[in-house]
């Protein structure tokens, strides 16, 4: 077993284990091996940075066997300078979200933990994937533990969250799933993706296998106007679930263009890239327009992650190296700061049982030391240099200027929204006097919370301050991809 399948198989294994218990009896103890099982995973996926070769876009640490060899499907996994950082950031956040729900999950522990390791696991296999069935059975099988963390742990809604999630994701990949098995046809009957990459395509089927994987990826990302399911799921699942469903899970959709759309269909991406940007533009202003006017704290945050994401495929379809890596490390910083923004609302909730926004007010005066991390939070939600949520925005909007100067100038002009509404939110809900006798009781974070806390501020300050060691991996498999998407593959 290779580091790839580790890191796959690990939090899998500690998730079965934990779902077998079977009990709540024990939640302490559950809890520690949740936390175990959590911190190995993430320890195993360390060795793949440390091993990683720069100066190559060659798929590394390949892992290749016969899985259903009737149909000529591998257990073929390989990780580029794209894909790495989101293996390491998935193990991360997974531990994240295990410490965060320490205390928060009181019933069917064991199965919520489970869940999570098992989730973990699934996205760690989409992102290793490079076999097109093995990648689509990694890409569904998430939406079934994301699907019971909303539907069992969730709020008043859940059951109604849950199905739309469900049916949203699932209902898109469907597409996906012809345009796979065409390809395979067309190939001769193969599922490798360096196969699919290099075959030569007529304009229509290009058009028509871009349209399929935007059905599934638009949908995951979610883009404009396929983006509604996402407030109300992330209103009403547990914290823990609206942490990965932000950073990671979303994430999913976007590496999905990186990994079919551009370079399988490269002549229909150009010739859609102005419907590409167009959708990424209304995201970013109309999308962050309707956040503005959000009473509830989740629901804002959760347009907010449709607003920043509208900058990542705006990165990837503009063409040139600047916007393409600024892109990739946008959607590794939201990870970062959407996670840090919805676990930061989870310890308000936690306390006062409320999201709304009129709910609160003066929270500084009596939790000094989570306001300082929540400003921290609001501030890289806004894109403050020196934060993660500014490194990505700012190298798309410089790409944006190089391929159009008005095209960087709408971008540019967009981040004032995104000030707004977050300042706009934190200014009535931590600054000013005391709003009510429930905020003045409120105590300030414990030495756990804390932890949570200050592993989100350093990767947070850490990656806005020193984004060299993301950049150095990603620079060759990005511009690899932007030559290969350059060649003209119409036959």
């Amino acid at each position: 077993m290779g580091l790839l399948s580790l890191a796959i198989w690990t939090p899998i294994f500690f998730g079965v284990v934990l779902l077998a218990l079977g009990r709540d009896d024990q939640p302490r103890a559950v809890r520690w091996i949740a936390l175990i099982g959590s911190v190995i995973s993430l320890a195993v996926t360390l060795p793949l940075y440390g091993g990683f070769k720069l100066g190559t876009s060659a798929m590394q640490f390949v892992e290749n066997g016969a899985w259903i060899e009737r149909f000529n499907v591998n257990y073929h996994l390989g990780v580029d300078g794209i894909s790495l950082w989101f293996v390491l950031l998935t193990a991360f956040i997974n531990l994240v979200v295990v410490i965060a729900s320490w205390e928060s999950i009181t019933q069917r522990v064991n199965q919520y933990m489970g869940a999570f390791l098992i989730l973990s696991g699934l996205m760690i296999g989409v992102f290793c994937a490079i076999d097109g069935m093995l990648f689509y059975v990694f890409f569904e099988a998430t939406l079934i533990p994301m699907y019971l963390i909303i539907g069992i742990w969730g709020g008043p809604n859940k059951i109604y969250a849950a199905f739309k999630f469900f049916l949203y994701t699932l209902l898109g990949s469907l597409l996906m799933l012809i345009a796979l098995i065409y390809l395979y046809t067309k190939s001769g009957g193969s599922f490798d993706l360096a196969v699919w990459q290099k075959m030569p395509l007529g304009a229509t089927a290009q058009t028509l296998l871009f349209f399929a994987f935007f059905a599934a990826f638009a949908v995951k990302v979610p883009m404009w106007p396929v983006h509604t399911w996402l407030p109300d799921v992330h209103v009403e699942a547990p914290t823990g679930g609206s942490a990965v469903l932000a950073a990671i899970m979303l994430k999913l959709g976007a590496y999905g263009f990186l990994r079919f759309s551009l370079p399988i269909a490269p002549d229909a991406a150009h010739e859609w890239s102005g419907f590409m940007i167009a959708l990424s533009l209304i995201a970013v202003v109309y999308v962050g327009l309707v956040a503005m006017v959000q009473q509830d704290m989740k629901k804002l945050v959760a347009y907010s992650s449709v607003a920043h994401m509208g900058f990542v495929t705006l990165g990837f379809f503009i063409f040139n190296d600047l916007g393409m890596s600024g892109g990739v490390i946008q959607m590794i910083a939201h990870g970062f700061v959407s996670a840090a923004m919805f676990l930061s609302i989870g310890v308000l909730y936690d306390r006062m049982h409320s999201r709304e926004i009129a709910s609160y007010g003066g929270v500084v005066n009596t939790m000094p030391k989570f306001t300082a991390f929540a400003l921290l939070f609001a501030m890289a939600n806004c894109g403050l240099p020196g934060t993660a949520g500014f490194v990505g925005e700012w190298m798309v909007i410089l790409g944006a200027i190089r391929a159009n100067f008005w095209l960087g100038f709408a971008a540019a002009s967009a981040l004032i929204f995104g000030a707004a509404y977050t300042l706009w939110m934190f200014k009535r809900v931590y600054l000013g006097p005391v709003g009510n006798a429930k905020v003045k009781a409120l105590a300030d974070i414990n030495a756990r919370e804390f932890l949570v806390m200050s592993l989100l501020a350093v990767t947070v300050l850490f990656m806005g301050l020193y984004p060299k060691p993301l950049t150095d991996v990603m620079n060759t498999s990005v511009v690899d991809l932007l030559k290969h998407v350059a060649i003209s593959k119409l036959i």
